[in-house]
């Protein structure tokens, strides 16, 4: 069965064969539990838990671990803003898909390495990357060589000042597009071409239907007869669905706190909660299942040891992998990134 991949959703590639949450992620790699696994979930939805499985080289410690992306090849890329004590400012790291630290690069990143995306495009692997410090969106190569950074959209008409624009994530549009959430700035979604050119307004501030409110994260839901847009609408928790033009056309609340972003995999939709929690959804937007509960949590800016195994802090971004196990990066501080296993039966 097809898999798409958030982080390299194809123009084109827009339908997805559904399966029951019952027999979600057949295709998913399974290992028998043991004795001593921490596992979460229950039923048919049942994962291994493997908090750090990715982790840093000597002489990095990751920071605020914000963004998630993986290649064809199967490279998984971590965006992080750069923890204490590091004597390098590599604010991406890039890992083999057996959790092998490969190579860091990204300085410029340092401090606002945020949102990360991949689109497969005619020329090659682009990542996306939304700098929160220097309030831009790059696009660049595998490498990270600049292609080009789009910085805020005055002639929108609706800042003051090129700082009143943050942006947190965008959305790749089946025809060559991006939306890119101003999560942390004014909550505008706005519509930019191919080449970085700002275009139109997608989404307003609000608390109103059709109206968005920190626009956290965004994707493209390719179940259904057409394309929809989900945006984590965090501060108004909720997720609300767009048709591609902007127009509105529902709003989910079931099992939604402070969402950050979404994901989809055979029918399934990942979202990671800053409320601590990770929740699968159905094609309904019902959840099938809450991962890692540790709501409500005081543990951002505490050591490792004071964390709760099979609990999360903050999920931040959650990435079905290739392989269809689940990577879910938390902002803390001190970075994590936890891969869940779908158990075997």
């Amino acid at each position: 069965m097809t898999m798409t991949d958030r982080r390299r959703f194809l123009a084109g590639s827009l339908t997805l064969a559904a399966l029951p949450a019952t027999v979600a992620f057949a295709a998913a790699p399974t290992r028998p539990t043991r004795r001593d696994d921490l596992v979460l979930g229950e039923g048919s939805n049942r994962w291994h838990c493997e908090h750090d499985w990715l982790t840093p080289p000597d002489g990095l410690a990751f920071g605020d671990t914000h963004g998630l992306a993986q290649d064809a090849s199967g490279r998984i890329y971590v965006a992080h803003t750069v923890g204490q004590g590091s004597t390098r400012r590599s604010a991406v790291c890039v890992f083999g898909p057996d959790g092998r630290f490969i190579e860091a690069w990204g300085d410029e990143f340092a401090g606002g390495a945020h949102g990360l995306d991949l689109r497969r495009e005619s020329d090659g692997e682009r990542l996306y990357h939304c700098d929160t410090r220097r309030r831009c969106v790059v696009k660049t190569g595998l490498d990270g060589s600049v292609i080009w950074s789009a910085s805020c959209p005055m002639e929108s008409g609706v800042y003051d000042a090129p700082t009143d624009w943050c942006p947190t994530n965008v959305a790749f549009l089946p025809d060559g597009d991006l939306l890119v959430g101003d999560g942390y700035g004014r909550s505008y979604i706005h519509r930019f071409g191919a080449d970085g050119t700002w275009k139109s307004i997608f989404a307003k501030p609000g608390g109103e239907k059709g109206q968005v409110a920190c626009p956290h994260g965004l994707w493209i839901d390719p179940r259904g007869a057409e394309p929809r847009v989900v945006v984590a609408d965090r501060s108004n928790r909720r997720l609300q669905v767009f048709d591609l033009d902007g127009t509105s056309l529902s709003i989910h609340t079931d099992g939604v706190r402070r969402p950050c972003d979404v994901d989809f995999r055979d029918g399934v939709m990942l979202v990671p909660d800053l409320e601590s929690v990770v929740t699968l959804y159905d094609e309904s937007y019902k959840p099938i299942v809450m991962l890692g509960d540790g709501h409500p949590t005081d543990l951002r800016g505490k050591p490792r040891e004071a964390f709760k195994p099979g609990r999360f802090v903050h999920p931040h971004d959650a990435i079905f992998l290739e392989d269809g196990s689940i990577l879910v990066a938390e902002w803390v501080p001190i970075g994590r990134v936890t891969r869940l296993v779908k158990v075997d039966g």
